[in-house]
């Protein structure tokens, strides 16, 4: 088996246009890559929203519920009973300790700890101001985006989740617009967290 014959290139022989190329080539390299940040306008800042709402769904709760949930709040276990009604949950008591103990049924798996109700999608951008810089060092700008929510599950137009969660009942009806803030990354626009 032959061996590859390796052929030295002198950079002194290449054209000048050449040099310059490989010199720039070079330089980057060195640098650490090329650090690219697209500018503010309409179509950027629609795609740094959808990244994030793609990964962050409405839900009635912020944080997540713990199960089994024990509570004696009597607003809280109206919410909750409301779940139950709609077959998210299931309850039981404890009558010893006058709580109420819940715990998720098979049909509420899928939308539990949280219950997610669906997720915004972008139908325009109303408005966004010019970029500056922000308090955390980076370019952003406040984005004001009109939207609709996808993927709304049945139990979420249920009259009395609407009625209980009235906030969130809202969010399915709602033309108001929504703002976020985004910054400028050598990735794209997107929303700091």
């Amino acid at each position: 088996m032959q061996r590859p014959v390796s052929v030295p290139i002198s950079v002194a022989r290449l054209p000048r246009v050449a040099r310059a190329g490989l010199g720039g080539l070079l330089s980057v390299v060195l640098s650490g890559g090329c650090h690219f940040a697209p500018p503010a306008n309409v179509k950027n800042l629609q795609k740094g929203i959808e990244r994030y709402l793609a990964e962050h769904p409405d839900c009635l709760y912020k944080q997540a519920l713990r199960f089994p949930y024990e509570t004696s709040s009597k607003p809280e276990i109206a919410q909750l009973d409301t779940l139950v009604n709609a077959k998210l949950l299931e309850r039981g008591t404890e009558p010893a300790i006058h709580v109420s103990r819940y715990s998720v049924s098979d049909y509420g798996a899928k939308s539990a700890p949280r219950f997610c109700y669906g997720y915004r999608e972008v139908t325009s951008i109303e408005s966004f101001t010019a970029p500056a810089k922000g308090s955390d060092g980076f370019i952003e700008s406040q984005v004001t985006y009109n939207y609709k929510l996808r993927d709304v599950p049945v139990w979420a137009k249920d009259a009395d989740v609407e009625k209980m969660f009235s906030d969130e009942a809202k969010e399915l009806t709602s033309a108001a617009p929504a703002t976020l803030t985004l910054a400028q990354t050598g990735a794209g626009w997107q929303v700091p967290e």
